[in-house]
């Protein structure tokens, strides 16, 4: 199986997608939601993280200097 990778606007995409001879059996499409005004960032600074807050761990006083990441622990 070929897989083609199509760019460009709807149009160019879908005058490519007449021209692949075969099958097209699965398709991805990028749609951009829109955003309320209540919601959208008045400079453009959204947190795009934001969403992996109960997913994130916040450790204090770690210590990440090189010395610490390259020094094997005990047992390791």
């Amino acid at each position: 199986m070929k897989t083609h990778l199509l760019t460009g606007t709807k149009q160019e995409i879908a005058d490519s997608l007449v021209r692949i001879s075969g099958e097209v059996r699965e398709a991805i499409v990028f749609e951009a939601e829109p955003v309320p005004a209540a919601e959208a960032s008045p400079h453009g600074t959204e947190d795009i993280f934001a969403e992996m807050g109960p997913f994130m761990v916040d450790a204090q006083d770690v210590d990440d200097s090189r010395e610490a990441v390259y020094t094997r622990m005990e047992g390791e």
